[in-house]
């Protein structure tokens, strides 16, 4: 009887928790591992798609109230396109080395806003002449405050920071550059809800159901989700729109949904090659430079969270902390390129783009170089690439919904190496979390409702400091969760481990674990000139 209540019972192993992963498995092709050039231009391509929305959207929002028309945002476009293949390029071949794309950054919208509501350029009646003062007074703030990035990055102060971080105090940071975009998520698909909701329902389908329903070995409808989804909507939202689905509907509908609506293909020119100071020479002005810093400052964090995912989902090891400081100052490099070309916008490390790693399970740094390719050809191909920027944000809005969860999951994932029956876990995980989404809801509805932030001095450059780096979650949940975790009974033994410390201690210096030199190693042996420590 003993025998068959024995045999009865759970086997011991299945009892166990799953083990630790220091690297992430299932991953298909890492960083160094390559697919078919085939296989790997679909890959970069599909990158390109998913790095546009953020590209076009920004320019969109912003040119407009800059003064300028759809000749200037094609212009805009293309030249943040161009920007951001270059930056792509320097962050994969002497950054991090890491798959990342680096575009556009919303982070940097309010203190471009608040150079266009200068009251030096209110008087300027000439649109197009407002739009050219307001550009260059944009490209002289963002090449002061480049320099932040590539100070900290290049000096090593970076790395002294993320030393101190544990997977404990990474977790909310790298949890909320995903989950804290989730304003960009479902509004965006509700604002033509006929367009969006089918997309996010056929790109879930097509990732996660029809692979396991075929059972093939073949990664064909979960690698190229976004291509298939992307094609089958925006032929569905073509049809509607030539239709006339839209003929009689409001001008903001008409706008989200119908695909003739960018004014992009007809204001494009066939070819341009952006070029340095192409707007004219840039302009500095001391207080708006000092708010553009505190964008770039909470760009540099968000995007230390956006690398960590990156590094997780290409089944890299954690990323080192002198590596972490290279990236950081090619990205401060790739913010003065935005400066000197005139983009109207920083650069940071695209977090939709890292969502889509995941999903494809390639982390391949080739696959993001060629991506980086398709960016700069059809930036200067501009009427092809206006075809594709062109597609309705709803269908973008719906792969953030996936992209941003995944990120955000890559947090919650660093829990594995913490002790979550610790009651200091519980309250560092928990207070940061909370306090990371409810600080900057704070923020975004006084503004909201009063017209400007809860900072609201004679100072304006004093204010978009304050509420820049108060409206970012990722900031706000890294800097509590990393402020406690630092400084809570950090000479605790126990506290060590339950924190995951430990777990990390041989990644903290770039010679102790020799996988380390597979992943980040600098090419043409430039590591003998740029040793990392």
């Amino acid at each position: 009887m003993a025998g068959e209540g024995a045999a009865a019972g759970p086997k011991q192993d299945d009892t166990q928790p799953h083990p630790v992963k220091d690297q992430l498995p299932d991953i298909s092709y890492c960083i160094t591992s390559p697919p078919p050039w085939l296989e790997a231009f679909l890959l970069g391509f599909q990158h390109y798609l998913v790095m546009l929305g953020t590209t076009v959207i920004i320019p969109t929002a912003l040119v407009p109230q800059m003064g300028g028309g759809n000749d200037e945002k094609a212009r805009v476009i293309q030249t943040l396109l161009f920007v951001a293949g270059l930056n792509t390029l320097l962050q994969t071949t002497f950054g991090t080395r890491l798959p990342a794309v680096i575009g556009g950054s919303y982070t940097f919208v309010v203190p471009t806003i608040s150079i266009i509501l200068a009251a030096r350029y209110s008087t300027i009646e000439d649109p197009h002449q407002r739009f050219l003062h307001i550009m260059r007074g944009t490209q002289g703030a963002l090449i002061v405050s480049s320099t932040i990035q590539i100070i900290l990055g290049f000096s090593g102060l970076w790395r002294i920071v993320v030393r101190l971080l544990s997977p404990l105090s990474a977790a909310p940071l790298v949890a909320l550059a995903g989950f804290g975009l989730y304003e960009f998520g479902f509004p965006g698909v509700a604002k033509c809800i006929e367009i969006g909701l089918p997309q996010l329902i056929i790109l879930v389908i097509f990732s996660q159901y029809i692979p396991h329903l075929l059972h093939s070995k073949k990664h064909v409808f979960d690698r190229y989700a976004v291509l298939f989804s992307i094609a089958i909507v925006w032929l569905y939202a073509f049809i509607l729109t030539v239709g006339g689905a839209y003929k009689h509907a409001a001008a903001k509908t008409q706008q989200h949904c119908r695909t003739d609506r960018s004014g992009l293909i007809a204001s494009s020119p066939w070819i341009r090659v952006p070029y340095p100071f192409q707007w004219g020479a840039p302009t500095f002005n001391g207080g708006e430079a000092f708010a553009m810093m505190a964008a770039a400052f909470v760009a540099l964090v968000e995007s230390t969270g956006a690398f960590i995912a990156v590094s997780r989902y290409s089944s890299a090891t954690p990323v080192p902390p002198s590596i972490l400081g290279r990236g950081v100052g090619w990205q401060g490099i790739g913010i003065l390129l935005d400066g000197i070309f005139g983009t109207a916008n920083g650069s940071t490390v695209s977090v939709e783009n890292a969502g889509l790693i995941a999903l494809t399970r390639v982390g391949s740094r080739r696959v993001v170089q060629i991506s980086a390719g398709f960016m700069i050809f059809f930036s200067i191909l501009g009427k092809f690439g206006a075809v594709f920027a062109s597609i309705p944000g709803p269908i973008i809005a719906a792969l953030y919904c996936l992209f941003f969860a995944y990120v955000g999951v890559a947090g919650l994932g660093l829990l594995q190496f913490c002790n979550l029956n610790s009651f200091r876990t519980k309250f560092i995980l928990g207070f940061s979390v909370f306090l990371g989404l409810s600080v900057p809801q704070y923020f975004n509805e006084y503004t909201s409702v009063a017209g400007y932030g809860p900072a609201h001095t004679g100072a304006r450059w004093f204010n978009d400091i304050v509420n820049v780096a108060f409206s970012s979650e990722a900031l706000v949940a890294g800097f509590v969760a990393y402020f406690l975790d630092n400084t809570l009974h950090r000479n605790d033994t126990t506290a060590r481990k339950d924190r995951g410390y430990h777990f990390w201690d041989k990644f903290r210096s770039y010679k102790t674990d020799p996988r380390s030199e597979e992943f980040y190693s600098l090419p043409f042996n430039l590591n003998k000139f740029f040793p990392a420590d």
